[in-house]
């Protein structure tokens, strides 16, 4: 297993739709298995493909608070086969937006339909947190954010604040390498 880069907001890959899965083989097991992994050390309760730059209809989730019992879900092509009249206003976060939260309201219970890690066709049915972040996950498929699902006042401020964040890291980081390079000179110069 290894730890992915999780892509954060503003970022145009975090927009695009998903392609279904063929068949999950080796290849789609090894990213379910990195992207729990990623999820776990975040630390987050699910992500989305997409997150990581894979534009692949992939998401994990595990809402067990208890870090020896985890109940990992890992599905592919997952797909809602009911929802329920019943609404559930949550506070959700992301992973691809760090430290920003908002209510969002979604289905109370869910049935979702998705290829497991061993190709097999499976059906879960959910309710709580559990069925909000799989909603939420399914939505990184299709290139919606939960931000997406809030005012537009408040969608702009939080996208605004990490697109500065951003440009403040990167300078951060730019600086970083030009000391560096200037330790290097000054190493090779022997100054």
């Amino acid at each position: 297993m290894a730890i992915r880069d999780i892509i954060t907001a503003p970022d145009p890959r975090l927009k695009q739709r998903c392609k279904p899965v063929d068949k999950v083989d080796a290849e789609i097991v090894q990213l379910m298995d990195d992207m729990l992994e990623t999820m776990y050390l975040a630390p987050g309760v699910g992500l989305a493909a997409p997150q990581v730059g894979v534009t692949k209809r992939v998401i994990v989730v595990d809402v067990s608070k208890d870090e020896d019992n985890r109940n990992p879900h890992q599905m592919a092509n997952p797909e809602l086969v009911w929802t329920s009249d019943e609404m559930l206003d949550y506070e959700e976060g992301c992973l691809s937006l760090p430290d920003h939260y908002a209510e969002v309201t979604r289905p109370a219970k869910i049935r979702v339909r998705y290829l497991d890690r061993e190709n097999e066709i499976r059906e879960l049915e959910a309710d709580g947190l559990l069925a909000v972040c799989i909603q939420h996950e399914m939505d990184h498929l299709e290139g919606v954010l939960f931000v997406d699902h809030i005012s537009k006042i408040k969608r702009d401020l939080i996208l605004r604040k990490l697109t500065k964040l951003k440009k403040q890291l990167a300078k951060e980081k730019a600086r970083g390498k030009s000391r560096s390079r200037q330790t290097v000179s000054a190493v090779s110069t022997g100054t």
